[in-house]
This record gives C-alpha cells, sequence and structure tokens, in this order.
C-alpha cells in the first residue's frame, strides 16, 4: 500500500511540475513573439567604427548587419574569428570582412519597413512604391554559417537588380594616420556574373597569428548575379562563411556549400535554427507584466545569443557588428569593465552557452599577465593585466613604436609601465572574477572549477601581497580608482574587487580540495583589509572613491561598483553599510550613464533602494534605444546589454550571500512571474507574484546543496512538496534545508495546501 501511495505521489508531483513547465513555455513563446524590433527608416549610423543603429543578424560565429536604402540594400558581413592579431598599441583589432550589396533602382523612393523578429530570429522587410512591392525575408542560421535572402515580388510591377558579394569598400575604412592606418591585408574575389560567387581577405603580414575568412554566395531563381520578378515570383541568395580557423580549406568549402544547396536543404536548415532559438529561448522566461520591458529584457538577450557563441572568440566592445576598420577602441576587450559588463546577466537568466566564451582570451593571457605581475610590482606567482587584450594572448594596448610616436602623453603621464597600458590601475585581472565567480557559484560543476582555478588562483596570489600592512589592516596603495589617476589609495573599487578575488579563491579551493595552506593568507588579508572609504555629502554618509585621492566624479558608476558586479554589500550586510550605500545610489543618480548604467542599476536592486523609483528609471533607461536595442547616442555597443536583464533577474530572484530572495525589491502593484532563472548552489527557480503575493515556489537543486529560501509568505506555515516523494511543512523567516542532485522541491503557502490521499511524510 505504501509503494503505491508512493508511486501516486510522485506521478502526481511530476504532472504537476510538467504541467506547469509546459505553461511557462507556451508562455514564453508568447511574450518574446510579441517582442520585435520596428525600425520604419533606413539606418543612419552604418558603417560605424562604434555601435550600429541597424537591424542585426548573428550566430555567436558569423553576422550580418543591414544597413542601406530601398534601393541598395547591404548586408556588411563580419565574423567574431576574423581579427588582425598583433600584439601592439593600435595594431590589433576585429576586422571587416565585406558586404552583399542589393541594388534594385525600382524601389529608390519606396518606403522602408523592416521587422525583427525574437522568438524565431528573423528579419522581415516591405519596401513600397505604388505598384512596386518587395517583401524581403532573411536570417543567419543559428546551426551554421549561412546567410538566407528570399526576396518576392507581391506588386504588380516587375522588379529586377543585382546582389554582389564585395570586399569592403572605401566607406568601410577609418583611415586616419598616424595613429590609424590601413595595414597590409591578403584579398581575393570572384565568380562575379556567375553562379557562384566568392571573395576572401585576411592578414598574414607584420602579424603574430595569421587570419583568413571567406564569404561565398549564389543566386537561386536568378541568373548570376541577377534576378527579374514578376508578380508572385520569388528570387532567394545564399551566403555561406568561414574562416582558417574552422576549415584549412575555408574558401572552397564556402563555394562547395552554397553551390550544392537545393530548397530541401534549405528548408531543413531553417527547420534547425528556428528548433535552436526555442530552445534558447525556452532555458529560462521571465514576464515583468510592463510589455517595455520585456521587449528590452528578450532583445538584450537575443544580441548576446545572436554574438556569443564562440569559445575561443568572444564578441568584442561592439558585438559580431563590425561595420568600419579600426573600431573604437580596437574593438577590443577592454578590462576596466566593459568586457565584463555583457555577460552580467547570462549566468542568472540561464544562458550558459553565451557565457562559455568568457573566459577564453583571459586564461589565454595568463603569461603575459604573470610577467607585468613580476615586473612591474615584483609579484612572482600573480597576474596583472593591462587594458586592452584580444584573442589567443593578444595585447592590443601595448606599447610600440607608434605610441611612443604619436601617444607619448600616455608614456609620460605614467599610464604606461613597462609595455603595458595600465592607466594606473592594478585591479583589470581581478575585475575578470565579476564572471568567473558566478559561473562557479551558480552551476558548482567541477570542469569549470578546473578551468578557471589557475586564473582564480594567480589573482588572489597577487591580492594577498599587494596590499601592505599598516596598523592593523592591509592597505592599497598607488592604484588607480579612474583612468590615470595615478597614486590613488585604497580605491572602493579594488577594495571589493580584492575581496572577490580572495573569497572566490577560498571557496573554489575548498571545493577543488587543493591548496589549504594559501587559504591561510588569503583569508587573513580579506578578514583585515581595509574598511570601505566614505564621506559627507549633503548631510549624509556616502561612500568616498578612495581613501586619499579621487573623492568623487561627475559621471560613471565606479563609486558603487564594489556592490555590483564585485557583489561585496546587499541584503545582509551592516545596516550602516546599506544605508550609506542606499545615499551613495541616491546621491550619484547614474541610471542613464554611458559608462555605468549596467552596474547602477543592479546596485541599486541588491542595496534595497525604493522599488518604484528603479522600475521608473529602468522604464526610462529603455524608451532610450535605437530600434535594435543598442542606447541611444551610447557609442559602447554590447555592454548595455546587461542592463535590464540583470535588473530585473535581481529584482525577482537574488541569491546574494546564497540566500534566495523572491521578489524583494519589486512594485507593489506589478504582477510578474518567471521560470528557470539561476540562483547561487546550483538552483534553477521559479515563480510567480500576483495581487503582491507568492503564489508558488519551485525549486531543482542541479547538485544537491543546502537551500537558504526567505520565507515569500513571512509569518506564514509552507508546505514543501519534493519529488523524492515527501511532503512537509515548515516554518520561519529563512527555510533551510538540504537538497538531493536533480531534486525539484514546490513550495506554497500551507492555507492553500490541498493534500492527496494517502500518507507523504507530511510534519
Amino acid at each position: 500500500m505504501r509503494k503505491y501511495q508512493l508511486f501516486s505521489w510522485v506521478a502526481f508531483f511530476y504532472c504537476l511540475v510538467v504541467g506547469q513547465t509546459l505553461t511557462a513555455q507556451d508562455r514564453a513563446a508568447a511574450i518574446i513573439s510579441a517582442c520585435k524590433a520596428v525600425f520604419t527608416e533606413p539606418p543612419i549610423h552604418i558603417p560605424s567604427t562604434v555601435a550600429v543603429d541597424a537591424p542585426l543578424l548573428g550566430n555567436g560565429y558569423s553576422a550580418a548587419a543591414l544597413g542601406g536604402k530601398p534601393d541598395s540594400l547591404c548586408f556588411y558581413l563580419a565574423r567574431n574569428d576574423f581579427w588582425r592579431l598583433q600584439s601592439g598599441f593600435n595594431e590589433s583589432f576585429p576586422a571587416v570582412l565585406g558586404k552583399l550589396q542589393l541594388s534594385i533602382p525600382a524601389l529608390k523612393h519606396a518606403s522602408y519597413r523592416v521587422e525583427q523578429s525574437l522568438y524565431n530570429a528573423t528579419m522581415s522587410g516591405k519596401f513600397i512604391d505604388g505598384d512596386t512591392r518587395l517583401l524581403l525575408t532573411t536570417y543567419l542560421s543559428a546551426t551554421e554559417d549561412l546567410l538566407v535572402i528570399q526576396l518576392h515580388n507581391e506588386g504588380p510591377a516587375t522588379v529586377e537588380g543585382t546582389a554582389d558579394l564585395l570586399l569592403p569598400q572605401r566607406d568601410q575604412f577609418n583611415i586616419n594616420p598616424p595613429l590609424e592606418n590601413k595595414f597590409a591585408d591578403t584579398t581575393a574575389a570572384g565568380g562575379q556574373h556567375a553562379a557562384v560567387q566568392w571573395i576572401t581577405r585576411g592578414f598574414t603580414h607584420d602579424v603574430s597569428i595569421n587570419t583568413m575568412a571567406a564569404a561565398a554566395c549564389k543566386m537561386i531563381g536568378g541568373t548570376g548575379n541577377h534576378f527579374r520578378l514578376q508578380q508572385g515570383q520569388s528570387a532567394t541568395i545564399v551566403c555561406a562563411l568561414s574562416s582558417s580557423f574552422k576549415e584549412k580549406d575555408y574558401l572552397q568549402q564556402t563555394i562547395h556549400k552554397v553551390a550544392r544547396l537545393t530548397p530541401q536543404r534549405l528548408s531543413a536548415a531553417y527547420k534547425a535554427h528556428t528548433a535552436w532559438w526555442s530552445k534558447f529561448w525556452h532555458e529560462s522566461y521571465v514576464d515583468t507584466g510592463d510589455s517595455l520591458l520585456n521587449k528590452q529584457y528578450y532583445l538584450s538577450h537575443y544580441i548576446m545569443a545572436s554574438c556569443s557563441r564562440d569559445v575561443h572568440f568572444p564578441a568584442s566592445i561592439f558585438g559580431s557588428w563590425i561595420t568600419r576598420e579600426i573600431p573604437a577602441w580596437n574593438g577590443d576587450y577592454h578590462l576596466n569593465y566593459n568586457y565584463m559588463a555583457p555577460y552580467y546577466a547570462l549566468y542568472s537568466s540561464n544562458h550558459l552557452e553565451q557565457a562559455a566564451p568568457y573566459e577564453s582570451p583571459l586564461i589565454d593571457f595568463m603569461e603575459r599577465g604573470k610577467y607585468y605581475s613580476r615586473k612591474v610590482t615584483g609579484i612572482a606567482d600573480g597576474v596583472l593585466y593591462p587594458v586592452g587584450i584580444g584573442p589567443m594572448g593578444i595585447e592590443s594596448t601595448r606599447k610600440n613604436q607608434l605610441m611612443e610616436a604619436y601617444a607619448h602623453h600616455f608614456i609620460e603621464s605614467g599610464n604606461v609601465e613597462d609595455e603595458g597600458l595600465f592607466f594606473g590601475q592594478k585591479t583589470d585581472a581581478a575585475y575578470a572574477l565579476v564572471n568567473m565567480a558566478p559561473a562557479f557559484y551558480y552551476t558548482y560543476r567541477k570542469a569549470y572549477a578546473q578551468k578557471v582555478y589557475p586564473y582564480v588562483k594567480a589573482v588572489a596570489q597577487f591580492w594577498a601581497q599587494y596590499p601592505r600592512w599598516e596598523n592593523g589592516r592591509y592597505v592599497i596603495e598607488n592604484d588607480a580608482i579612474h583612468e590615470g589617476t595615478i597614486g590613488d589609495r585604497n580605491p572602493i573599487l579594488s577594495l571589493g574587487l580584492a575581496r572577490l578575488a580572495l573569497q572566490t579563491a577560498i571557496d573554489v579551493s575548498r571545493f577543488l580540495q587543493t591548496d589549504s595552506t594559501y587559504r591561510i593568507r588569503w583569508d587573513s588579508v580579506l578578514t583585515h583589509l581595509a574598511p570601505y572609504p566614505t564621506q559627507m555629502r549633503n548631510d549624509r554618509k556616502v561612500f568616498r572613491y578612495t581613501e586619499t585621492g579621487t573623492a568623487w566624479w561627475g559621471d560613471n558608476s565606479l563609486g558603487i561598483q564594489h556592490i555590483f558586479p564585485a557583489g561585496q554589500i546587499g541584503p545582509g550586510s551592516d545596516t550602516d553599510l546599506l544605508q550609506t550605500a542606499r545615499n551613495t545610489i541616491g546621491a550619484m543618480q547614474r541610471w542613464m550613464d554611458n559608462n555605468g548604467s549596467n552596474s547602477f542599476f543592479p546596485a541599486a536592486v541588491r542595496v534595497g533602494y525604493p522599488a518604484d523609483s528603479i522600475w521608473y528609471f529602468l522604464r526610462k533607461y529603455s524608451l532610450h534605444t535605437y530600434p535594435n536595442g543598442f542606447q541611444l547616442n551610447n557609442p559602447h555597443g554590447i555592454e548595455n546589454c546587461s542592463t535590464v536583464p540583470a535588473t530585473i533577474n535581481e529584482m525577482m530572484c537574488m541569491s546574494y550571500q546564497d540566500v534566495l530572495r523572491l521578489f524583494s525589491v519589486w512594485p507593489s502593484h506589478q504582477d510578474a512571474a518567471f521560470w528557470n532563472l539561476r540562483a547561487r548552489g546550483a538552483f534553477l527557480v521559479s515563480s510567480r507574484l500576483a495581487n503582491n503575493e507568492v503564489s508558488f515556489v519551485s525549486v531543482k537543486s542541479e547538485q544537491g546543496r543546502r537551500l537558504m529560501l526567505e520565507n515569500p509568505w513571512p509569518g506564514q506555515q509552507v508546505v514543501v512538496k519534493s519529488s523524492r516523494g515527501t511532503v512537509r511543512t515548515m516554518k520561519g523567516t529563512r527555510l533551510i534545508m538540504s537538497t538531493q542532485k536533480d531534486e525539484i522541491l514546490y513550495f506554497e503557502k500551507a492555507s492553500s495546501y490541498q493534500p492527496v490521499s494517502g500518507n507523504h511524510n507530511g510534519q
């Protein structure tokens, strides 16, 4: 009888969970399908050395941005792995590959409307001038490097034109010598007016690592590169891309690929494409109850899914959409926040594949980082990173003849030490841990811990030795809170990042059961590190940017980045510290900051700033965008893809210091729901808020770690149902329990619980 009852309970539980999962997936599909990016005018900031305002396609390896007017539509083509790879100031950058130009004279005066559907990652355009009506539908396959463009004539007038695959043209080069130069490249093109057109471009002269890339295209339903469409007729253009890093015979492979394409093959490609995006969107979902915030949330994740999958070549500052050479800041991985910021929300959103490329360039640079640590600070077993690096160990800001001749001010001002451009900052390597730490704490996967531990250990070793003992505390000297404020003492961000580095190293080494002797020193420095400096502004205590040196700054959010992303203050912190943090948020008001919004909003959530204020400014922020989701008049590209998702995730599902808090900073008037957000401890969490009360909580334990849940129903008893076949009642401010690997726990308020017949071990 007991076995039967247990079977019945488990069956009931799984029906409950599966039903909720299916409902969540249906809801996710409905919400995301309603999110579209609409362009009613041709983009004007393309080609550009910074973020473009154009419709965007990508799969994390290849990318296309749509520029031009209806009569001269242009797909700007790029790849994540197409860089000029040469260590040196202004010598390394992601490069442009070419463009696919559609010339359609009849559309010279046509209207312009392009829509991007986020759910299936397709783009459609309508261009109308009287009887001339052309429909364009395009996507860049998520499962292969293939751009597919279909042209369909809906009007009675004949539409004809050409599709030309071109090497980069004059408008794609940002040549401003002596600091920005056209470097020697290797190019070739062929097949113009033939069945298959192709281009190839690369860098093989005066580089550390050779790079080559190629594209090939074919017209289906036309002749050579020409199409002529009567009403109801269609033509399809297919363009394949590859590189020398992916295939030895990359050019021939792209040519053969498009030459062999058939309608059946294209149909299969589209089915695989939509299946990949469906899987991506169903990894998690949120519903804020606000269509504007929903759209910006999912548009931000669309951009990251479109540009971040190549584990050896992460997206640069401007994502995959490199449309002009040389991009601003060399389009590199800027380590004093720009490179880190796009990833802030990916871990909590459970989009781990998009986060996976993050560590590669940081680990690849370790040998050079150890050199700088020894040479600049005398610390033999630490790492010290400059401000700019690229993939595969490349250093994009290294002192060279170009810097010595034309940018000597960097050297004279002390911003360069040895050959590295540091701007006086010692924290670039430690800053990288703001994403490695959550990647570890949110998954507790041993393979990941083993992969990043050598880096984590080296950073911790630096910060275990660089601070100096003085009057019972460790102090940080000769550091810089802001680029160039050389000689600051106890910069507040450095104090936060040093704490993050030491605590993460302690936890990862303990998890891997190694280096127990190192933990003694790490813990000692962590325990005795100087407190965060404060000051009075407008009769309120706020944080000071440094103890000695820079006191305040007119923009940026450096004064609160020890809160987020360094993660050193939050619920449960000292009450005076929390009040100082809230005072600082109120004094700074950096909601629309070009450099700091991505950390300012989540920091406000972490310290319990009023939810209605955060909500108001987040909506205002979400209105201040181009249609593609990039911030209006902000040149920094993908770094703001984390702002809305990280803020919403924190508001809904905060797991600071391993305590899970649901809707702890959320407007009381706003119903909301989320499914499968990831929390510290390797938990996947789902919940719903209706009429200012939590309806339920579901938690899946991936690693069987202890769960600490702040009671969503204060003062009420809670029924906890387990997939292991048990039911129990709990009470208290925090619900603390052990879990088993892959166990699912379902929580609901006791008064709403209706027991199923049989003995279920209730307490």
